[in-house]
């Protein structure tokens, strides 16, 4: 800025005029000034020219700071003048600004243009210590804010997350003005705010996701911004912007509470798809895969499928993650499905305890157990519905699929369905398959836990191998005819194949062969023991190589039949009969 200097009222209130204009060689009544570097521009100069010549101005929350800096740029101080410019600005500033709920935060938007000259004049932190006392002060208070209520903005959260419209006025009513900060204003404010202990870490948790909503929308959108932007924006704008957002989301991360369910799985999962996109720190990923594996049941399947865009491999999805989640899910040292009783020693080494709190911590021990039995099965289902999305991908490689399904225990599958349809699906999609790696994928699958739906599919399935073909019509039939009473008495090796096995603590064995079977065809039933007679007869007879050779991938129906004819007579008998009574059902209908 360029100022001509008169001998005026302007020179009377400003130290740093009166000291160029002393230092200046012209001895004319006209001499030019420079002032590089002139907080606030033209403006902030105006004003603090009116001051001087003694003209009302008008002070703001938007104006405020840049009229401060341009003040203590011209040293307006009170050695110059008594009730200089600076003087009453601090008034002003504490009296009035500090004392506000907006007025504070849009001052303290406003040091993003002048960050160094407010940092040393104390503007910032006077600020944001503001803010977060009054946020310690009511937590909970409603109606402070209205902006929650007026604004839409957030219609679309981080990945598309559900609107909150209609949703009732926010407990944390501080939220949504707060997120108005640019990250690093926002970061000081939050931290100031989580310091002070006051506030739960489910509003922390809240606040965090409007945030996120209110800045990452564009990323989350869109898979790959980097490629549709790159038609009308320079590549280095773009890696501006990306790193921007991965700075942003990074800080998002830093800043989640700690405790379970203070966030939801599926705002953390959002916030895992972003940094995907984004491209960000690996130690911010595994954070959050951490955290999502805490509360992996309350995900479903459309949250976990992340996309991948790893140049390593070509997967659609980033099925290292979900292994990842998977992986810390099981770790969390969560408590057997069943809690053991307590010993009667334990009762009497406590006789100072009542019976009633005895009582109680058992009952407790066992809702923490049951729950977590319940998250295991939930986790079941939702890895077999993620299975069915991932198997469709003809780039998912067969050991990936099938770590993802021996990921889950055993117990947490009451049924099988699910799994077999994945598998069904990862056959169809991947038809190059050999027969030894159809057999390696159809080990993880039990048929005894098949529904009758699912079993008639897997009886007509050509792209199953023979073996599992054989084992499905086995069990359905034999448990059919005993269900409907045409046989009254089954050979106890047959029992012994239709025996429940819900009980974990018993040891899981496979159908067993003699020495002459083969070792690699093992098929793993859990809680069946190894039968010898009839059913050693029937195990020998499927291990034959010429009953897998003369079949191939497109064997039929009558192929299969014949094949059924190799069994003993006992399961041949109640084979034929049950089979008849089938098709006389299905050529009822």
């Amino acid at each position: 800025m360029v100022l001509v200097c008169k001998q005026f009222p302007l020179l009377s209130k400003c130290l740093k005029l009166q000291r160029l204009c002393s230092e200046s060689p012209e001895s004319s009544n006209h001499q030019i000034v420079q002032l590089p570097d002139f907080p606030g521009g033209i403006e902030a100069f105006e004003l603090c020219a009116k001051f001087c010549y003694g003209i009302t101005i008008t002070l703001s929350a938007l104006n405020i700071v840049s009229a401060r800096c341009a003040a203590e740029y011209l040293q307006m101080t009170e050695d110059v003048e008594k009730g200089n410019l600076i003087y009453k600005l601090e008034v002003f500033f504490n009296s009035c600004v500090l004392q506000g709920w907006k007025d504070n935060i849009v001052t303290l938007q406003s040091t993003k243009a002048f960050p160094s000259w407010a940092e040393d004049l104390g503007i910032t932190s006077k600020c944001i210590e503001s803010i977060a006392s009054k946020v310690l002060a009511h937590p909970l208070k409603i109606n402070l804010s209205h902006s929650y209520s007026r604004r839409g903005r957030d219609e679309v959260s981080c990945n598309g997350g559900e609107s909150q419209r209609h949703k009732p006025t926010s407990k944390g009513w501080w939220a949504e003005d707060i997120a108005e900060l640019t990250i690093d204003l926002y970061w000081r404010t939050m931290i100031a705010i989580k310091s002070g202990g006051k506030v739960p870490s489910n509003l922390i948790g809240d606040a965090l996701r409007i945030y996120a909503s209110r800045w990452l929308p564009r990323v989350s959108k869109n898979m790959n911004i980097d490629k549709q932007e790159e038609s009308d924006t320079d590549s280095h704008t773009i890696g501006d912007i990306t790193s921007k957002h991965r700075r942003l989301l990074e800080s998002i991360v830093g800043l989640l509470p700690a405790e379970k369910g203070a966030v939801s799985c599926s705002f953390l999962l959002k916030l895992l798809k972003a940094a995907n996109i984004l491209r960000a720190s690996s130690d911010s990923k595994m954070e959050l895969a951490r955290r999502v594996g805490i509360q992996l049941e309350e995900a479903i399947v459309s949250d976990l499928l992340i996309p991948n865009l790893s140049y390593i491999n070509d997967t659609i999805y980033d099925v290292d993650i979900v292994m990842t989640i998977l992986e810390q899910f099981m770790i969390q040292g969560q408590s057997p499905p069943t809690s053991p009783p307590r010993a009667k020693e334990d009762f009497e080494r406590r006789r100072s305890r009542s019976a009633e709190n005895v009582d109680f911590e058992f009952q407790e021990s066992r809702r923490s157990s049951s729950a977590s039995h319940s998250s295991k099965l939930k986790v079941a289902k939702l890895v077999d519905g993620y299975l069915q999305e991932a198997a469709q991908d003809v780039n998912l490689s067969l050991s990936k699929f099938i770590s993802l399904a021996e990921a889950v225990p055993e117990f947490a599958r009451l049924d099988h369905d699910d799994l077999y349809r994945a598998i069904d699906i990862y056959l169809k999609a991947h038809s190059g398959l050999s027969k030894s790696e159809r057999k390696r994928l159809c080990r993880v699958l039990d048929c005894k836990k098949l529904s009758m739906e699912a079993c008639m599919h897997a009886a007509q399935n050509e792209l199953l191998p023979l073996r599992v073909v054989v084992q499905v019509l086995f069990f359905e039939q034999a448990r059919a005819a005993m269900a409907g009473g045409q046989v009254t008495e089954l050979p106890s090796n047959i029992k012994a194949l239709l025996a429940t096995h819900d009980d974990s603590s018993k040891p899981t064995a496979s159908l067993s062969t003699n020495a002459t079977g083969l070792a690699d065809d093992q098929w793993s039933v859990s809680g069946l023991k190894s039968p010898k007679s009839k059913l050693s007869t029937l195990r020998m007879k499927l291990a034959e190589d010429d009953l897998d050779e003369n079949f191939s991938d497109g064997i039929g129906n009558s192929s299969r039949i014949k094949a059924l004819s190799t069994l003993p007579n006992r399961p041949k008998r109640l084979f034929s009969k049950l089979w008849s009574i089938n098709r006389s059902a299905s050529e009822k209908n």
